[in-house]
């Protein structure tokens, strides 16, 4: 993943390519499961601040050493 995220809210399908994941469902499961990054609704569409998102990839980090 890049050092630098985008300045925008973040869709599904981006985290699909930022973590090259096999597919958009592993992204909801993720959110069902609370396991993933933060998200939340527009509408009827997920989003994710990058924000959290940095976050959730750095607590990843510190529990892998």
């Amino acid at each position: 993943m890049a050092s630098e995220l985008p300045n925008r809210f973040l869709t599904p399908d981006d985290l699909v390519e930022m973590f090259e994941l096999p597919s958009v469902e592993t992204v909801y499961q993720w959110r069902r499961k609370h396991t993933g990054p933060r998200g939340f609704r527009v509408g009827r569409h997920l989003r994710f601040d990058p924000n959290d998102v940095r976050a959730w990839v750095d607590s990843q980090l510190g529990e892998a050493a």
